[in-house]
């Protein structure tokens, strides 16, 4: 019997009504658009390489014990890959509302936790799939993971059969209990026997845990600076989703101009987005930041197992109030910086070793409490994934455009996925619908471009005027009427 980790299980209880936990993508690809049942059986044929799709998520009507999976005895496919069309003219517009309704939508907890949506009708003769997979099945990376199993690296499409399978019996209840009482025991103890191992793993040396120590007194520093508030508050069920784009070539340009990190350039851009979205409100209060939760991944370069959560986060104080975007930039990169050589991220990865040792059922209230709780600190949550150079493929379609969805939780009304795709930078917003009206997003994703122009404005070097052999050439005067 397979349960869930510490983290995947607070993934999985936090969810209600007003915070469905799912992460997911909106894909746009060339036409012609397939069949339906051609698309059925590429989907029937590529599951067995990831089986959480058929697996359920099983608990006690208390938890008692940590939530396993379970084959899904009733599975059908047809429920999870649903057909639809976008309303015409399907422009933008259609398509962009249409995929924030589906997005926004909480999947069924009695079923395997994920659907994808193939819509058709898309101008230009495009089509595209909605993917959503919850989060207690998959982080960032992992879901990264989870698509190319559907995804080809070239035109021509293979063909691979469907492979039989047959749900495995699930577990009796008396298994369960005994299973249950058992992992009651043993779990705890062997995250305490693990926890040695993991201090040596992420803080080799006495100077790295006094360098994580001082860190923290930093951490703590960035804590105490006052931040936008009024970016907090109650969240509805309902959802706005929005992107906008930007080149990866110009993201690294000024990377390499200014000798930074594309994170750090990325998180600079959506800096000037939360400073023109708080301008346009005029709550632009001198010395306020936004504080985003910046997901970090755990995984190696080349860790694509387990299909789980293996992430750790960090805070980071988004200088919205600081005028000028070189300045915004370095503070930003100093303080990343000091996060990275201080090894915060351990900081919360250790936290989640501990919640380890909890009940699952106070892992439940703790989870749910903490996510409800009204809170000042944390405005918005930023995660960036990098995604392939090279182009990509479902049954001879290329792949031509890639926006990502993240979640938010109580209390915080915006999050920002970014994602690379090709020569692209997607960025996906997800706002609340009730709390962040259109015109924030507008401001918000209007500040994103604004940014990446201001900061290649300054590194682009001053145009040579031509010179004649009479010398340097001179500014034209205006004509005289």
């Amino acid at each position: 019997m397979e349960r869930m980790s510490t983290l995947d299980a607070g993934f999985y209880f936090v969810e209600h009504q007003n915070v469905p936990m799912h992460i997911g993508s909106l894909a746009v690809f060339e036409g012609p658009a397939p069949a339906y049942e051609e698309l059925l059986a590429l989907y029937e044929a590529k599951l067995p390489l990831v089986r959480r799709y058929r697996q359920v998520v099983r608990t006690l009507p208390v938890p008692v014990f940590r939530p396993y999976w379970s084959d899904d005895q009733d599975f059908d496919l047809r429920y999870h890959l649903r057909h639809a069309a976008v309303p015409p003219p399907g422009g933008p517009e259609q398509l962009r509302e249409m995929a924030a309704r589906i997005i926004a939508q909480r999947l069924d907890r009695a079923r395997p936790l994920w659907e994808a949506w193939f819509l058709e009708g898309i101008k230009g003769g495009r089509w595209a799939i909605i993917s959503k997979v919850h989060h207690c099945m998959v982080d960032g990376i992992g879901g990264a993971d989870l698509m190319a199993a559907l995804f080809e690296a070239g035109p021509e499409p293979a063909r691979p059969g469907p492979a039989p399978w047959e749900p495995r019996p699930g577990p009796s209840a008396a298994e369960v209990i005994l299973s249950g009482v058992l992992d009651t025991v043993t779990w705890p103890l062997q995250q305490f026997a693990g926890l040695p191992g993991f201090l040596l793993r992420r803080l080799p040396s006495p100077n790295e845990m006094l360098r994580f120590g001082r860190g923290l007194t930093g951490s703590a520093r960035r804590l105490a600076v006052p931040s936008a508030s009024s970016l907090n508050g109650s969240i509805s069920p309902h959802r706005r989703w929005t992107w906008t784009t930007a080149s990866l070539t110009q993201v690294k340009k000024i990377r390499r101009a200014l000798n930074v990190t594309v994170n750090d350039v990325v998180l600079a851009v959506i800096t000037t987005g939360f400073r023109e979205l708080l301008q346009a409100r005029g709550e632009l209060e001198e010395g306020l930041v936004v504080r985003t939760l910046v997901p970090v991944s755990l995984r190696g370069e080349n860790d694509h197992q387990p299909v789980s959560n293996q992430i750790s986060a960090v805070l980071a104080n988004l200088p919205v109030t600081e005028p000028d975007p070189l300045r915004r930039l370095e503070l930003l990169h100093q303080q990343m910086g000091d996060v990275k050589r201080s090894r915060q991220a351990v900081g919360a990865e250790f936290l989640t070793e501990m919640l380890g040792f909890a009940a699952p059922a106070l892992l439940a209230l703790g989870s749910r409490a903490a996510f409800r709780m009204p809170q000042p600190l944390v405005q918005a949550v930023t995660t960036n994934v990098p995604g392939p150079r090279f182009p990509l493929f479902i049954i001879g379609r290329q792949l031509v455009e890639l926006y990502p969805y993240v979640p938010i939780g109580n209390n915080v009304r915006i999050g920002i996925a970014v994602f690379s795709y090709l020569d692209t930078f997607s960025f996906g917003i997800t706002a609340d619908y009730r709390a962040v009206p259109e015109s924030d997003l507008d401001n918000l994703t209007a500040g994103i471009s604004h940014g990446l122009a201001e900061l290649l404005a300054r590194v682009r070097p001053p145009r040579r005027r031509a010179r004649s052999k009479s010398g340097p050439a001179r500014a034209a005067r205006p004509a005289r009427s």
